[in-house]
């Protein structure tokens, strides 16, 4: 029995791996496309939009909910015939440029939709049963081995991109740029200028 159990361990580690990985993705994506969504929104007109937004009535507001879901889903499928096609790098950056924008409209659409569909008694229901259901499992998830190397990589990675772009900061603030892409540029835009 316990090697039944070793080896159905060893076969769930890589899925473990990529839900944590999924997860972090989906979290900070989330998190990333609130924000730029909530400077977007100080623009006059989209406050205006949000303001109306918030007053549709409940199967209104679901329609302007799902609407993202359904204008980006030609624009990833046309992205996944681009990378069927050999256009591989176009392919995937739509896709991540779509996921990126779905994701900012989802989450700023929910932050102004929701007490207005939670109106509705069934989607109050299976939201409650979905969030509860998500919540367990990312508990689940979390309590894993897999979760907590992935999360301190993860970490490791965002304290390393800070002191890289701090670096890269006080470098321009000094006005040294002794790096060699800097110089590659320098050399590109001499050479343009002696050219006209």
């Amino acid at each position: 029995m316990k090697k039944f159990y070793r080896v159905r361990r060893w076969l769930f580690a890589p899925l473990v791996y990529l839900a944590a990985i999924f997860l972090l993705i989906e979290e900070w994506l989330w998190a990333t496309g609130a924000r730029i969504m909530q400077v977007i929104a100080q623009f006059p007109p989209l406050h205006a939009l949000e303001a109306w937004i918030k007053r549709l009535p409940p199967y209104w507001a679901l329609a302007i909910f799902v609407l993202p879901a359904v204008l980006l889903f030609p624009v990833k499928l046309l992205a996944l015939l681009a990378i069927a096609r050999g256009h591989a790098f176009s392919g995937i950056g739509v896709i991540v440029i779509a996921k990126l924008g779905g994701a900012a409209a989802v989450a700023r659409l929910y932050t102004l939709t929701r007490p207005t569909l939670l109106s509705l008694p069934w989607f109050a229901r299976w939201h409650g049963l979905f969030m509860e259901t998500k919540d367990r499992w990312i508990a689940r998830l979390r309590a894993t081995r897999p979760w907590r190397r992935v999360s301190r990589l993860s970490a490791a990675l965002g304290r390393a991109r800070r002191a890289w772009w701090q670096r890269l900061r006080t470098r321009a603030a000094a006005g040294r740029h002794s790096s060699r892409p800097a110089r590659v540029l320098r050399r590109f835009v001499a050479f343009w200028r002696a050219r006209r």
